[in-house]
């Protein structure tokens, strides 16, 4: 799988999928901050300060994630280990039908091949610390704790990984 640089001619599949996988941790987990929908005017502000990746298959949108240099609002940079050229890994989602089949670890397997020709030397995110966070799937893939922290009262877990 090929990830490719989204264009605004993604913008309606992109915003459809990542809704697609909040409205499915929704009726998973119930309402949380995971709950919200994207627009596609949020979609397009996104672009502009990421870059956002998809993953297709016959055409249809199945993944995304986006790599961006600057940090999130939402992470405390104490908590990560001193970094010249850190990225930050935002907006991960995968269509729900094809979650549980390899795809979130082909993603994140992407980013790091990515971060080591940016050039970058660690790979940085958050995750709800919550039923419907995905902290396990991060551990599995090779990411490391570094904190757990409360953002405008969501619990969070920071995770990075060097590169």
């Amino acid at each position: 799988m090929k990830p490719q640089v989204a264009t605004e001619a993604d913008v309606a599949d992109l915003v459809a999928l990542r809704n697609a996988a909040s409205e499915h941790l929704t009726l998973q987990f119930g309402k949380g901050p995971w709950s919200g929908k994207g627009t596609e005017r949020g979609a397009l502000f996104g672009m502009t300060r990421s870059t956002v990746y998809i993953f297709r298959r016959r055409r249809r949108l199945i993944a995304t994630f986006a790599l961006t240099m600057r940090k999130p609002w939402a992470i405390d940079t104490s908590y990560f280990t001193a970094s010249r050229r850190p990225l930050y890994l935002i907006g991960m989602a995968v269509d729900p039908k094809e979650q549980r089949k390899g795809i979130g670890r082909q993603c994140l397997e992407q980013a790091s091949r990515m971060a080591k020709k940016w050039p970058a030397d660690a790979i940085r995110l958050d995750a709800f610390d919550a039923e419907a966070g995905a902290d396990e799937f991060y551990r599995k893939c090779g990411f490391r704790e570094v904190g757990r922290v409360r953002y405008r009262d969501n619990p969070l877990i920071y995770f990075e990984m060097l590169v």
